[in-house]
C-alpha cells in the first residue's frame, strides 16, 4: 500500500467524479454533471476554510478534490488531499460533508492538528536518497519533498521510491534529523512475510486441487468466437478452461478472422498478459495472450493460458460485482481497464495489487510451499479491493517492520474490507466450482482448509487472527487484526450463533455472548461500502470505522432503523463501543 499521494487534475479538477444513485448508495458517473460537481467542490473547499477550526486547514494549504459523491438523500461529500505551500501532505486527507443546499455539515479528517513545518530541511535530496536506499536495501529512485502529518506530526520530509528485492518501497526520511519515518512496501502481498514464515516453521504447504469441468451457467456463455463479424476488432465469447473454477465464459476480442485476444472490450478493455517470468511493473511489457481459436487454457498448469483464464475471470467478476452492486465503473471508478499479469517472476508464491502499474500480479508458486498460481477467485477479489481502497480512503499501516510485516488498525481495516468485498465477489459470481462463502483462501489447499474466515476469525491459527478488539490490537499484524471488523461485518450480515448458509456451516461467537440478529448481506455490504467511500480516511481505526458505518446506516436507513441499531450492536459484539473509545489516537 503506497504512501505516495497523487493529485489528479483534469478539466474539472477531478478524476472519475462519482454520483450516488437511487436507494442503496449506488454510484453513477455523469459527465453531464461535471459543472455541478465543480460547484460542489468549490462550496466544499470554501466551507473547509470557513470552518478551519473543525477541518484543520490553515494558511498555505491547498485542497485538491479526488472524489465527489452526491447522495440521493441530498448530502454531498468531497474527498480532498492537501498540499501546504505546494508540498504534498502525507496523512492530510479529509472529506467535507455538505447538505443539499451546499451548507457545511461536518468533516472526516485524518490529521487532527494544523499542519505546518517547524524547521527547514537540513538534508539534501541526495543524502535522503542514500538513507532511504540503506533502509530499504535497494536502489533509490525519485525523491520528493513532502510534509508528514501522520501520527500527529508536522515534519518536513523526503519521500523516496526505492527498488528493493523485487518489491519497491516508499521510504519517508525526515529532512531535518535524517530519521527514517516509514519504510513501506508498495505492493500489497496477499500472503504476508509472517504467514510464509509460519508455514515454513510448521512444514506446511499449500497445494490447491485443480481440475476441469463446467461451472453452472457457463454453457450459455460459451461459443467459438463471434458469429457474423464483419468489423474488427469485435467482442467475442469463448470458453476459459481455468485451474480452479472449471470452464467459464469469457468475453474476448476478435482482432481479425480467426484471431482472438484475451481482452474484454465490454469491460473497458480489461486484459490479462503473460509476464514470462519477469518482474516488470510495466503492463505494456507483458506479452498478449492471443489464439487462433477462442478457447483459453486446458484446466491444467501445462498450459500457460489456464492461469490467465482464472485471472481474467476473477477480474471481470470483481468489476461486475462493483458495477452491478454499487454502480462503480472500474477499480478507481474512472471507466478504465483493470489489468493483470500472470507468470510474474520466478518461483513467486504470492499475488499482489501493484499501485505502480495499477494491475494484479500473480506468481506461479515457489514450487515448495505454494505449488500453484494464486489465481483463485477470492484472492483476486481481495487484492482488487485494495485498489478500490487505495482510490478512496487509502487506509495505511502505521508501522512496518524490517521484514515487511504491517501493523496498525487502519491497515487491519484495509485487509478486512478486502476480505469482506472479496467474499462478496464469490457470492456475486455464483460459481458452483467455488461455493460462495464467508471464507477467504479456502481453495488454496491449506491444512486448516481456509486462510481466514469472517464468522469466527480466531479459527485461523496460521495468522492468529482475532475475534475482538482490545487496546493491544493497535500493535497487531494487519491480517491478524482484520478479524475485528470482518467479524463485525459478518454479525451485521448474518447474526450470531450456528447456521448453515449455502451448505457451509458457521458458528459466530460474540463478546459477552451478545446475541445479534443480522440484517442480510445486501444491506450490510451497502453500509460498509458507503462507509468506506464517504466516511473513512487514511488513518481510520476501528472505533472510527464504527462511527463511519453508523453514519452510513443513518444515511441509508435512518437513525431509528433496525439496520442502524444492528450496526451498533454488531460492533459491541466485537468489543468496539463508544464507552471504550481510546482517549488518544495512535
Amino acid at each position: 500500500m503506497a504512501i505516495a499521494i497523487a493529485v489528479t487534475t483534469a478539466a474539472t479538477g477531478l478524476a472519475g467524479t462519482a454520483f450516488a444513485g437511487p436507494s442503496t448508495g449506488v454510484e453513477r458517473t455523469a459527465a453531464s454533471a461535471a459543472s455541478n460537481a465543480t460547484v460542489v467542490v468549490e462550496a466544499a473547499r470554501t466551507a473547509a476554510f470557513t470552518h478551519a477550526s473543525a477541518t484543520g486547514v490553515s494558511k498555505g494549504d491547498a485542497l485538491h478534490a479526488q472524489d465527489v459523491l452526491l447522495d440521493p438523500e441530498g448530502a454531498r461529500h468531497v474527498r480532498f488531499v492537501r498540499t501546504h505551500d505546494g508540498l504534498p501532505v502525507l496523512g492530510g486527507d479529509l472529506i467535507v460533508h455538505l447538505d443539499r443546499g451546499l451548507g457545511y455539515t461536518g468533516v472526516t479528517r485524518a490529521a487532527d492538528h494544523t499542519v505546518k513545518p517547524a524547521a527547514e530541511a537540513r538534508l539534501t535530496p541526495a543524502q535522503a536518497a542514500a538513507k532511504a536506499a540503506e533502509a530499504a536495501k535497494g536502489d533509490a529512485g525519485g525523491v520528493q519533498l513532502v510534509l508528514d502529518a501522520r501520527g500527529g506530526a508536522s515534519a518536513l520530509a523526503y519521500q523516496v521510491t526505492v527498488t528493493a528485492g523485487g518489491n519497491p518501497h516508499t521510504v519517508v526520511v525526515d529532512a531535518v534529523t535524517g530519521k527514517v519515518r516509514s519504510n513501506t512496501p508498495v505492493r500489497d502481498e496477499f500472503l504476508s512475510p509472517k504467514l510464509v514464515d509460519t508455514l515454513r516453521e510448521r512444514g506446511e504447504s499449500a497445494d490447491p486441487v485443480t481440475g476441469s469441468g463446467s461451472a453452472s451457467g457457463a454453457s450459455g456463455l460459451l461459443g467459438s468466437g463471434a458469429s457474423g463479424v464483419t468489423h474488427y476488432p469485435s467482442a467475442a465469447k469463448g470458453p476459459g478452461k481455468t485451474l480452479f473454477v472449471g470452464t467459464v465464459g469469457l468475453t474476448t476480442t476478435q482482432t481479425s478472422r480467426g484471431h482472438f485476444q484475451l481482452k474484454d472490450p465490454n469491460r473497458y478493455g480489461t486484459e490479462t498478459r503473460d509476464a514470462k517470468g519477469s518482474e516488470t511493473e510495466k503492463f505494456s511489457a507483458g506479452t498478449k495472450f492471443t489464439n487462433t481459436t477462442d478457447v483459453w487454457g486446458n484446466g491444467k498448469t501445462t498450459s500457460r493460458v489456464s492461469a490467465a483464464a482464472d485471472a481474467q475471470y476473477g477480474i471481470t467478476k470483481t468489476l461486475d460485482f462493483y458495477k452491478g452492486t454499487f454502480g462503480r465503473k472500474g477499480i478507481a471508478n474512472n471507466s478504465k481497464a483493470a489489468q493483470a499479469m500472470v507468470h510474474w517472476g520466478k518461483k513467486v508464491g504470492n499475488a499482489f495489487w501493484d499501485p505502480t502499474c495499477n494491475c494484479m500480479l500473480y506468481g506461479d508458486g515457489d514450487g515448495d510451499m505454494f505449488k500453484k498460481p494464486l489465481v483463485v477467485l477470492d484472492v483476486t477479489g481481495h487484492e482488487l479491493t485494495h485498489g478500490v481502497v487505495e482510490a478512496t480512503a487509502n487506509l495505511q499501516p502505521t508501522i512496518v517492520d524490517k521484514y515487511g510485516n504491517q501493523y496498525g488498525e487502519p491497515g487491519s481495516l484495509n485487509e478486512s474490507l478486502a476480505d469482506i468485498f472479496g467474499s462478496n465477489v464469490e457470492f456475486y459470481a455464483k460459481n458452483t466450482k467455488d461455493t460462495p462463502d464467508y471464507l477467504i483462501g479456502e481453495k488454496l489447499g491449506l491444512a486448516q482448509k481456509f486462510l481466514r474466515r469472517l464468522d469466527h476469525p480466531s479459527l485461523d491459527k496460521l495468522e492468529g487472527t482475532i475475534d475482538y478488539w482490545k487496546p493491544e490490537v493497535y500493535g497487531t499484524e494487519v491480517h491478524a487484526g482484520s478479524g475485528v471488523s470482518s467479524h463485525a461485518y459478518y454479525l451485521l450480515a448474518e447474526g450470531s450463533g450456528k447456521k448453515t448458509i449455502g451448505g457451509v456451516a458457521y458458528n459466530s461467537p460474540t463478546y459477552h455472548n451478545l446475541t445479534v440478529k443480522g440484517i442480510g448481506r445486501t444491506k450490510a455490504t451497502a453500509v460498509y461500502y458507503r462507509a468506506l467511500t464517504r466516511y473513512m480516511v487514511s488513518d481510520t481505526d476501528f472505533h472510527q470505522a464504527r462511527l463511519a458505518t453508523l453514519k452510513a446506516a443513518k444515511d441509508l436507513y435512518g437513525a431509528n432503523s433496525t439496520e442502524y441499531k444492528t450496526v451498533d450492536r454488531s460492533w459491541s459484539a466485537v468489543n468496539v463501543t463508544a464507552a471504550n473509545t481510546p482517549a488518544a489516537r495512535h
